[in-house]
Order: structure tokens, then C-alpha cells, then sequence
């Protein structure tokens, strides 16, 4: 099966993240950009949002998961935004790329990006649900 992409590029929030005692009560920004794997023909066809991912409610769902979480690693914050998209919506894969601007010094930002599948959380195909 051939799988188109939904792209959400730069999202920036704002939520504690990090190891160091200053980061645990001071938010800081993070930068996230989501690539989402799904066939999305039907909605080619049909014009329907009902056929669709839709990306507003995706991102609605992955803003209150950054937004209310105090994770300590970019890695895990990653990893429950793939989790979170998912087992909530009609996609195969998902790409998670997760940046802190001015963690480093002297560096834009500090990443992760991580590619992960319904497989890797024990998820059925979607094929299942139909």
C-alpha cells in the first residue's frame, strides 16, 4: 500500500522539559514538526473531512500532551507524541522530530527525530479496524 504524508511544520510550545533544577520549573520552547504516514485517497476523492486525518484535532491532541507534561528527555517526549497520533488516528508511520532552541550554546537548537510505527507499540494494522 502506498502511504501519502500529512506534514505539521513547526509547532512551537511551551512546557518543563529537562534534567537541570532550573528546567523542572522554568518552561521552555520546544519545536516540533510531525510527518504522518496514512493512505489519504479517500479524502482525495471524497472532499470530506470524515475521510481525512484531521491534522487540527491531531495537533490540538499533541499541544495538550506537551503542553501539560514534565518530561525530564526530548526522547520521551518524542516518542509519547508518536504513541499519542498513533493509537488515536488512522495513521501507519509517523517521523517526530523534537528540537529545544537554545539548549546548547553556540547551536540553534538540540534534537531528536524518531520514526516509529504502530508495530512498535503493539498497535493492530489499521487494515483491523475496517
Amino acid at each position: 500500500m502506498k502511504l501519502d504524508r500529512v506534514e505539521v511544520r513547526d509547532l512551537l510550545l511551551r512546557c518543563i522539559i529537562g534534567i537541570n533544577p532550573e528546567e523542572r520549573v522554568n518552561p521552555q520552547d520546544v519545536l516540533i514538526n510531525l510527518t504522518l504516514f496514512a493512505d489519504i485517497s479517500r479524502a482525495g476523492h471524497s472532499d470530506d473531512i470524515a475521510d481525512a486525518i484531521n491534522y487540527k484535532t491531531a495537533t490540538k491532541r499533541v499541544i495538550a500532551l506537551v503542553e501539560q507534561s514534565k518530561f525530564f528527555l526530548v526522547e520521551k517526549m518524542a516518542t509519547e507524541i508518536a504513541h499519542l497520533i498513533l493509537s488515536e488516528f488512522d495513521v501507519e508511520r509517523i517521523v517526530v522530530r523534537l528540537e529545544k532552541p537554545g539548549a546548547l550554546r553556540f547551536a540553534r537548537s538540540v534534537g531528536v527525530e524518531i520514526e516509529r510505527t504502530r508495530a512498535d507499540f503493539d498497535l493492530p494494522p489499521l487494515s483491523a479496524h475496517a
